[in-house]
């Protein structure tokens, strides 16, 4: 049933906002049970005067919020955002304003040691607390509504990129299992998911005790997985249980460090059919999914750092706001119809 509500949504995208304003902050959680967590937050304001830009700098572009402004009344649909290694929440920045826009709150954790700025490698070898961190801030928005707004709590969904596309599909019930990954990695050592096997902590007896246990969080009401990673260690008996709509979306064609058919097909084939869905997005690389680059942004992320300019670049005859288009109106398409929002007899388009 929510294939059919996926393709009329779709049908009528791209959407008038809900709310036409978004509103971001950013807030530091502490939790002695885990561990401290810097996160950004955007949802829908009412404000409609000192306008902000976040998330740009000289090489990438920025999106237009409200700053710590007040929350819009009513609940709202929440979406969760991973980001993958060495990323940050401004790697789907783009993303968040927009589902901001429709009326969701969005909020994004850095993951401490696998971000831009954080690699510590004690954090980073605990690969399985990166689900938990998703959890900690899902609770922290639940109880705390004068942050963001109130959650509806019916309405909860969790979208990642590259190894947030893995953090994701823990909470969605995919199991990983570290020997399936390493035995997987001898026969493919060149992929670059297999690289990062002892930096994430995976050959360690401490994963072997975390990782295999269930992260399944039963909040979650759906899943968007944009190009994951580390798929090949998720066991085939922990997707095929999955029973919450799924969509994965990946690069058009297969990259030589991260295949797209050997990880996001490897969900497509495992989950359920009735349950998954499967778009190789034209156009797209694994980095098209991050924030837009400033005209000259490639040629300074090269001069810093040489050979880091690939995330600037898309396949041939595409632009990245193509690109984004037309992941936002899959996303978009896909969560309204799996969480039901609207709710019925709610107009699509604004007033203003």
């Amino acid at each position: 049933m929510w294939k059919v509500a996926f393709f009329f949504f779709v049908s009528l995208l791209p959407v008038a906002a809900i709310a036409d304003q978004v509103g971001f902050k950013q807030i530091t959680l502490s939790n002695s049970d885990t561990r401290n967590l810097e996160a950004a937050i955007w949802y829908p304001t009412q404000m409609t005067s000192h306008q902000d830009y976040v998330g740009g700098n000289k090489a990438f572009v920025g999106v237009p919020v409200w700053r710590d402004a007040p929350p819009a009344p009513g609940h709202h649909p929440l979406l969760l955002l991973s980001h993958g290694y060495g990323g940050s929440w401004r790697n789907l920045n783009w993303l968040a304003q927009s589902m901001a826009a429709q009326g969701y709150i969005v909020a994004a954790p850095d993951h401490p040691g696998t971000t831009t700025r954080d690699r510590n490698p004690d954090d980073a070898a605990r690969l399985w607390l990166r689900p938990m961190d998703l959890n900690q801030l899902m609770d922290q928005l639940i109880n705390q509504p004068a942050t963001a707004g109130e959650v509806d709590e019916t309405r909860i969904a969790a979208m990642g990129h590259s190894l947030g596309g893995w953090t994701v599909m823990e909470l969605a019930g995919a199991r990983f299992d570290p020997q399936q990954f390493i035995a997987d990695c001898r026969q493919r050592p060149q992929l670059s998911d297999c690289k990062l096997t002892s930096t994430l902590g995976i050959d360690t007896p401490l994963a072997q005790e975390n990782l295999r246990s269930p992260l399944r969080n039963s909040h979650i009401k759906a899943v968007v997985s944009l190009d994951l990673g580390l798929a090949r260690g998720f066991t085939q008996k922990s997707l095929a249980a999955i029973h919450l709509p799924v969509l994965v979306l990946s690069a058009q064609t297969d990259s030589s460090e991260l295949p797209a058919s050997i990880e996001s097909g490897y969900l497509a084939q495992s989950i359920p059919q009735r349950w998954v869905r499967f778009i190789r997005v034209p156009g797209a690389t694994h980095f098209s999914f991050m924030q837009l680059c400033q005209p000259d942004g490639q040629a300074l992320i090269e001069a810093s750092s040489p050979g880091d300019g690939i995330v600037c670049m898309d396949e041939t005859g595409f632009t990245r706001q193509q690109i984004h288009q037309s992941v936002m109106t899959m996303v978009s398409g896909f969560l309204n119809a799996s969480l039901n929002y609207p709710p019925a007899g709610t107009p699509l388009v604004s007033s203003r």
